[in-house]
């Protein structure tokens, strides 16, 4: 909200005190998950150097694990179409 707009909230604008308190139960429940999620994705990004420092390709890794997220059925539809794409350059 600008600055502007506050001067025009009525008073029929005005959250409830009800409405307030569960309006910040849902703010600091989503500032928590954020941080967790910014933990979990510096363990992920610590996992990767670990396994890159013992040799594994990272990028191929990534792939893998995003390969693996994928229902079978649209694996399979992707590789298809991937392989008639290829074949139809000649490769």
């Amino acid at each position: 909200m600008a600055s502007g707009d506050a001067a025009s909230i009525s008073s029929n604008d005005v959250i409830t005190g009800a409405a307030q308190t569960r309006l910040r139960t849902i703010i600091e429940r989503v500032e928590r998950l954020e941080e967790d999620k910014a933990v979990i994705a510096n363990d992920i990004k610590e996992v990767y150097a670990e396994a890159k420092g013992e040799g594994f390709d990272v990028q191929i890794l990534k792939r893998v694990v995003t390969f693996r997220k994928k229902d079978k059925v649209k694996r399979e539809e992707e590789d298809a179409i991937f392989d008639l794409y290829i074949s139809s350059i000649g490769m």
